[in-house]
């Protein structure tokens, strides 16, 4: 007995040295999580999640009393609805509609154009910052005003930028880091996501994946809370029901695996082409010099006269998308829909109506999956599976292929349809049609738009950081005597401007070798407005991505 309280007696340093060092830890990262502002963060998500859980509520709801006095229903059934109309109340439609939106792009929307993903992402790079609130509820408004006169477009993403804006808004009201702005940008996105697809898994994932690039632990619990909150929110509202009911499916054979592996590859073709499709209509609008407003009203009367022969074309698409999961649909409609669809988004999105492509590009997929499941019924019909479960497997494929978004999006497709029996198949087929479509494309859609605007996202921090980062942003004032601030042209040599991006700064001092530049004002030549130094630029681009990699490290 003396023994062991001998030995407990010189263990007793030690116990009380291990627990002082337990609560040093714990109170370390307790101050932390209080440092970054993480407690309100979590309430504010929560706050978020609510908000725009709504917001998406009311914006499909619109969407309904938009297209009911032309089509007469409120109903996502617009197929129906439209092969009961009269041909001229289908091109009346979306012609009229585009009337509407075509003023209002003129007269009250900023930059004459609805907003979309790709300014969310935008967004997130400049700090969750530069989402306006008045603009994004406008932007929002007349998206729904776009898919309720049949707009061949998706409401997510316009769905997705109206949380973003809420989520910017909110957090712009306290005094956070940047970081924790994101954050909240991305607890916008989320909920917006869950609520609109009834989708919470997805509405996380994709929250990480597309808007915020990485998966920091700090981001995890109030992302997932904005989504929970706005997944319950929809579910009281709409019921808890997937966005298409199904009938089961499952996997008839191993065989079928270099066929999963072909629909990826066709789907990674579908893809490319309504990539190149959306760009190329966008360069040819791009140089056709008319009014804005005129704009909607051509496309509009386009995706008319293309409706009057392809109904399935107008607005979200969800009742043909479901009509091919449930093998529906004969061989040569699907095809033909195919076409049909790609051409109508192309015309609608070029035209500057409000919409998204996530519900186009799981048509597409539902399309080419159903087409391929036909055919390989015909060619193997001991081995196949129905034409409904590789419809689920193309939807998935292609919409993962244009968004960038693998991860998400099949989640995403589970989340709708509840295959999760798939998963196996789903993940080959999505694998090879992103693979593919980056091969060709090199980024995402949203990433192209981005790169329109000079942000190369895709490309890394490095290369964001050197395009967008200004001299303005790291220079020092100009010499205090007034003599010393003229600049003389030709005479006084290198030079840089105050507009003049960091990355050809670094390349100036490194062609001159010089240490110290003048900064010359872009509106006076002849002005120095401050002195750049080679150290503090490199500094200032090494601070920053050490920023950057903390807070996807966190």
């Amino acid at each position: 007995m003396p023994d062991r309280l001998n030995f407990l007696y010189r263990l007793a340093p030690s116990i009380r040295s291990g627990i002082a060092g337990l609560l040093a830890g714990i109170g370390f990262n307790f101050r932390e999580f209080l440092r970054q502002k993480s407690h309100i963060v979590w309430l504010l998500a929560l706050l978020i999640g609510s908000f725009v859980s709504w917001a998406a509520i009311i914006f499909r709801e619109i969407i309904s009393l938009v297209q009911l006095p032309w089509l007469g229903t409120a109903t996502e059934r617009v197929v129906s609805a439209a092969a009961t109309l009269p041909w001229y109340m289908i091109v009346a439609g979306p012609t009229i509609g585009g009337l509407l939106v075509g003023l209002l792009l003129q007269y009250i929307q900023p930059m004459q154009r609805t907003f979309s993903v790709a300014d969310v992402i935008e967004a997130r790079v400049k700090g969750g910052r530069g989402l306006p609130f008045w603009p994004g509820i406008s932007s929002a408004l007349i998206t729904a005003l776009s898919l309720g006169s049949g707009a061949s477009a998706g409401r997510e993403g316009p769905v997705v930028h109206l949380g973003a804006t809420i989520g910017a808004s909110v957090g712009r009201l306290f005094h956070l880091p940047d970081s924790a702005h994101r954050i909240l940008l991305a607890c916008g996105v989320a909920s917006a996501v869950s609520a609109s697809f009834n989708a919470p898994i997805a509405g996380v994932l994709f929250a990480h994946e597309v808007i915020l690039g990485h998966y920091a632990m700090s981001a995890i619990s109030p992302i997932a809370i904005a989504a929970v909150t706005g997944t319950v929110f929809s579910r009281l509202w709409f019921g808890d029901v997937a966005a298409f009911v199904i009938p089961g499916h499952q996997i008839t054979s191993y065989w079928e695996f270099p066929a999963f592996a072909l629909l990826g590859l066709i789907s990674a073709l579908v893809a490319i082409l309504f990539q190149f499709a959306l760009i190329g209509t966008d360069w040819v609008a791009r140089n056709i010099s008319m009014p804005v407003w005129l704009r909607p009203v051509i496309g509009g009367f386009a995706v008319g006269l293309i409706a009057l022969v392809f109904p399935d074309v107008l607005g979200v698409g969800y009742e043909t998308t479901d009509a091919a999961l449930k093998d529906q649909l004969p061989l040569a409609m699907l095809f033909a829909l195919l076409f049909a669809k790609t051409a109508a988004t192309a015309i609608t999105l070029a035209s500057r109506f409000g919409g998204g492509i996530f519900s186009p590009s799981l048509y597409l997929g539902a399309m080419t999956g159903g087409a391929f499941g036909l055919i390989a019924a015909s060619v193997f019909p001991e081995l196949a599976s129905s034409e409904g479960l590789y419809a689920i497997l193309g939807m998935g494929a292609v919409a993962a292929a244009v968004l960038g978004a693998p991860f998400s999006t099949t989640m995403i497709v589970f989340e709708l349809t509840g295959g999760y029996t798939l998963s196996i198949a789903l993940l080959l087929t999505v694998s090879i049609a992103t693979g593919l479509t980056q091969a060709v494309h090199g980024k995402s859609y949203f990433h192209w738009l981005l790169g329109l605007r000079g942000y190369f996202v895709n490309d890394g921090i490095h290369r964001f950081l050197g395009e967008t980062v200004k001299v303005k942003d790291f220079m020092d004032p100009p010499p205090a005597n007034e003599e010393d601030c003229i600049f003389r042209p030709g005479q006084d040599g290198s030079y840089l401007h105050d507009t003049d991006s960091l990355e050809s700064a670094l390349k100036s001092f490194d062609s001159c070798g010089e240490a110290l530049l003048p900064v010359v004002s872009t509106k006076d030549a002849t002005r120095i407005v401050g002195q750049a130094r080679h150290v503090k630029a490199l500094n200032h681009f090494n601070s920053e991505l050490i920023k950057a990699n903390e807070e996807e490290h966190h």
